[in-house]
């Protein structure tokens, strides 16, 4: 399995920067926060794209994946959440992302924001397959657990749209991590892991400090991946773990290019393990 990391760890750090850290820290990708505030946006123009892929070919870096912003299951115009979903699977598909994260954010009621979700994504899906990407809905606010985002994707029914597990949600929702799998495994892209203090704290802590059950995320994704369980649009089994740090969100928390080395070594001993 291949490890990488979230530039929401480090807010505002150029792209050079950020690949020589996960050079130095033996990552071998990097989820890229897609945001205006950010380097690495939608309205950056050909030039500018062209740039960010040759800085990671140079660096022998993967990128994995663009983490944007939509709201699939959020009320309102359908038109404006699709075109910012259009302009991130664009973004992606010109720096060779193979994924583009989107939320799902919607409100009380569930039905109306499954519709919705279905609907939007339904849509997104087509965009993506046709551009060589997959558009991701992250296990997030309104639709936090495996069941949420899998009775979308079932509704979906299609290769170009799949989940992104965080297990901190999908914890916290009270979701058993084997229970999540079960229903995300059709349509996982890739996992994302974190350590937070409690249910309550979601103060980000380095690996193993926290309560997330990281050892059985372990697990469930070797055994997995020795299975060879198919996924659509994946081949076999789930290749990529992601750690994300929210430093954006918690400024008083420690410094994350500091930490790195940490967190790959508790990953892979982890994951050696669960072998």
């Amino acid at each position: 399995m291949r490890l990488a990391f979230s530039t929401l760890g480090v807010p505002g750090m150029p792209v050079p920067e950020v690949l020589r850290m996960a050079a130095r820290s033996g990552f071998h990708g990097v989820e890229l926060r897609g945001h205006p505030e950010e380097p690495v946006h939608p309205g950056l123009d050909r030039n500018e794209r062209q740039r960010v892929v040759q800085q990671f070919a140079e660096a022998d870096i993967a990128l994995l994946s663009v983490a944007g912003y939509p709201r699939m299951a959020e009320s309102g115009d359908d038109t404006p959440v699709l075109g910012e979903v259009r302009a991130l699977l664009e973004l992606a598909h010109d720096l060779g992302a193979p994924y583009a994260r989107v939320f799902p954010g919607g409100g009380p009621d569930l039905a109306e924001g499954d519709a919705t979700a279905v609907r939007r994504l339904r849509e997104a899906a087509v965009i993506a397959a046709d551009l060589g990407v997959r558009v991701l809905l992250e296990t997030h606010d309104s639709h936090s657990t495996g069941a949420d985002a899998a009775r979308v994707l079932r509704e979906v029914d299609h290769p170009g749209a799949g989940a992104l597990w965080d297990v901190m949600h999908t914890w916290r929702g009270g979701e058993d991590p084997e229970e999540t799998y079960r229903l995300l495994g059709p349509y996982l892209g890739y996992v994302q892991v974190k350590d937070i203090a409690s249910r309550e704290d979601t103060t980000p802590l380095p690996p193993g400090e926290g309560v997330l059950p990281l050892t059985d995320i372990a697990e469930l994704l070797t055994r997995a991946t020795d299975a060879e369980t198919p996924a659509p649009g994946e081949g076999t089994g789930v290749e990529w773990l992601c750690w994300e740090y929210e430093k954006r969100w918690y400024p008083e928390v420690r410094e994350l290019p500091a930490l790195l080395p940490q967190v790959r070594e508790h990953l892979l001993g982890l994951l050696a393990d669960a072998a």
